[in-house]
């Protein structure tokens, strides 16, 4: 009776309420929604708050490539801040000592980047928990590091400049002409379409066993190895692309555009949004991102307040603000309820 009263009581909560009501209206909301974001440049906003609205879109690519490994697979990465830089520097230098366009240097980036994720995932195969943890911590030292010290490639503590900004069809993408805003929006919905493709896949019911009980998914026959090192190359490929972008953003980089910070903030949008839904990492972004603006008395202790809501969250809801359907049974797609329809006929028969 307690259990009952329990889950009736979750059922009951505003934000499961809120919820459900955009879980059954999906497709108008989300019509609604679009037509919004592309309205947002109509409304005369300043260059200032575009750029914020740019930030919130990288950093929901940048939530959605971290929750592929956290959020899906289960593996804490506090070092996406070195494979942001990665993708950031790689973009960045092509386009300023080679002339490649924005577009070829960010896949070069993103592939770098996941490439490098490779190299990370395999040493890390048979860690786990807070020795993964710690693994992935000190690679992002470790590339900072890199940056400070390799004059001769990224320029060192000067840091790079007048990184250009993208070009199509001869016109060049800047908040002024809200061409940067629009091709945000473009790469928010392909990673964002990638990503759910890549959940709804064999791949990702493989990377969400292995979150679940890892043994008993090797017993399924499923070769977790394989799948936890895929996890980390999607996952880097996909902040790749978020860095090339960022870079292109700002117009300058140095190794303090990627510390600890940006590694912690990364997780706290995964965290706060809800880790293992796409829609939490959009509301986590746009809460995180959106904060110091709002409360600039705070900006000194903004990862003060970060580590608290963290803390906080992980107390009194775990599944994150939008995490609601991580409690609720597992939807069977309609191929598996066709299969098990079919077993079933059978057995039916034979019982009558």
């Amino acid at each position: 009776m307690t259990k009952l009263n329990e889950k009736k009581t979750e059922g009951t909560g505003f934000i499961f309420q809120m919820e459900s009501f955009l879980d059954k209206y999906k497709l108008p909301v989300c019509i609604a929604g679009a037509a919004l974001l592309l309205a947002v440049p109509a409304f005369g906003f300043s260059q200032y708050l575009m750029r914020i609205f740019i930030m919130i879109g990288i950093y929901s690519i940048l939530g959605m490539g971290l929750n592929i490994l956290t959020g899906y697979t289960g593996l804490v990465s506090l070092g996406h801040a070195g494979f942001f830089a990665i993708g950031a520097y790689t973009s960045s230098l092509l386009m300023l000592r080679l002339n490649v366009p924005f577009l070829a240097a960010m896949i070069c980036a993103a592939c770098l980047t996941g490439a490098v994720g490779l190299l990370l995932g395999l040493p890390s195969l048979r860690l786990s928990g807070s020795y993964l943890t710690i693994v992935t911590l000190g690679f992002g030292e470790i590339v900072k590091m890199i940056i400070v010290n390799w004059d001769a490639v990224t320029n060192g503590t000067l840091g790079l400049k007048n990184i250009p900004k993208p070009a199509f069809f001869g016109v060049s993408m800047t908040l002024a002409n809200n061409g940067l805003y629009y091709t945000m929006l473009i790469m928010v919905f392909l990673v964002a379409v990638a990503s759910m493709a890549i959940i709804r896949s064999n791949t990702g019911r493989a990377f969400q066993a292995i979150k679940e009980d890892e043994m008993a998914a090797t017993m399924m026959g499923i070769r977790t190895m394989r799948y936890k090192v895929l996890a980390f190359v999607i996952s880097a490929f996909i902040t790749g692309i978020a860095g090339a972008f960022y870079a292109t953003l700002v117009g300058f980089i140095d190794a303090n555009s990627f510390t600890f910070d940006v590694s912690t903030l990364i997780i706290s949008v995964v965290i706060v949004g809800g880790m293992g839904t796409m829609r939490g990492m959009f509301l986590g972004a746009a809460l995180l991102i959106a904060f110091p603006e709002v409360s600039r008395s705070l900006m000194e202790y903004r990862f003060v307040v970060y580590g608290l809501l963290l803390v906080v969250m992980m107390r009194f809801r775990p599944q994150g603000l939008l995490g609601w359907k991580s409690q609720m049974p597992y939807k069977l797609s309609k191929r598996a309820k066709a299969l098990l329809a079919g077993k079933n006929e059978p057995a039916q028969t034979a019982n009558g």
